[in-house]
């Protein structure tokens, strides 16, 4: 029986947010297990929003401690278990060094063939699998026999504790019309859609039932000043304007996002919230991998081959969904 579990994921908000359904599986599997979930600062908010994950161990303050003091924070923690569900060759070497008793990782890493000793063959650059999926294959040693279904791992999100909403934000949404969210940038995580399509979306929507907002870092909120200048009372300007935790507080008070492949799009899924994805039909960015997990997501995607446009910086394919298919994306998600 597992008592203690640590999973360790230290890349981005949507690798995160697809990694959370397996600390529901195991809450599921083993009744009053403890998990530890390891991530970046940046993550933080999200972690703790989710009601799967007992405690946070925050990787960006922890790398900073000398290697002795690093192995004695994990040996207190007496896990009987570790997942690294993302490779990190220090995280491998101190688990080991901690003598953690079952240490699970991808067998395509040689530092886990080192260090791990329960290795499963976990090859995700050319699965068919979406990515929670392929995750929570490494969760076999943990008895998950077989893989979830995409429905069994919507229900598992768990993303039910956000913050309570400060009054500063919550006065801007609307309690009369649609509070969408539009994200129109991916600080290069994604293809992105383009801002003329945002541009025609704006347009499109009809403003008695829709409220606009266009969120975004603040560096994003510089680059789109002049668009959002040019859009003028049809949206409010919310880029830069407050921390991730009270973000995904505000996603979780309106009613929809409009997004590509990013982190704020796979947190509305997540929170239940329509919320619209847009990929290009590229692997591995392709929604087959990376679609948004929540009772009323969906995506857009075109069905064409799209290797002409791998190595330039803009993706036509992306570019050629219509914003009349996203209004009408909108509706059917809104509808369930």
């Amino acid at each position: 029986m597992i008592k203690n579990l640590i999973i360790s994921r230290t890349d981005g908000i949507g690798d995160v947010i697809l990694t959370l359904p397996v600390a529901g599986l195991m809450k599921r599997l083993h009744p009053g297990v403890k998990i530890w979930f390891i991530g970046r600062s940046y993550t933080a908010p999200v972690i703790a929003a989710c009601e799967h994950v007992d405690h946070f161990i925050n990787w960006d303050e922890l790398s900073g401690l000398a290697p002795r003091e690093k192995v004695e924070y994990f040996s207190s923690l007496k896990a009987d278990a570790i997942v690294h569900v993302f490779p990190h060759k220090e995280l491998s070497q101190i688990a080991f060094r901690c003598k953690i008793p079952l240490r699970i990782g991808t067998s395509h890493r040689f530092n886990h063939w080192l260090y791990c000793n329960r290795l499963v063959h976990v090859g995700r650059k050319r699965s068919p699998l979406h990515e929670a999926q392929l995750n929570a294959r490494l969760f076999r040693p943990l008895g998950v026999k077989t893989t979830p279904s995409l429905e069994e791992l919507k229900s598992l999100m768990g993303l039910t504790k956000p913050d309570d909403l400060e009054k500063a934000y919550s006065q801007w949404l609307d309690p009369a019309r649609f509070n969408l969210i539009l994200h129109p940038k991916s600080k290069g995580s994604a293809r992105e859609w383009g801002l003329e399509n945002f541009d025609e979306l704006i347009h499109t929507l009809p403003k008695d039932r829709y409220k606009l907002f266009i969120s975004g870092s603040a560096e994003d909120g510089v680059a789109l000043q002049g668009r959002i200048e040019a859009w003028g009372g049809d949206v409010t300007d919310i880029t830069g304007k407050m921390p991730l935790a009270q973000f995904i507080s505000f996603i979780s008070k309106a009613d929809g996002l409009v997004a590509a492949s990013t982190g704020p799009l796979h947190i509305a899924a997540a929170l239940g919230k329509v919320a619209v994805g847009l990929y290009a039909p590229m692997r591995p960015i392709h929604p087959g991998r990376w679609a948004p997990l929540g009772q009323r997501a969906g995506y857009l995607v075109l069905d064409t081959p799209c290797e002409k446009c791998r190595h330039d910086n803009r993706c036509q394919c992306i570019e050629s969904i219509k914003p009349a298919d996203v209004t009408i994306k909108l509706k059917q998600l809104t509808a369930r």
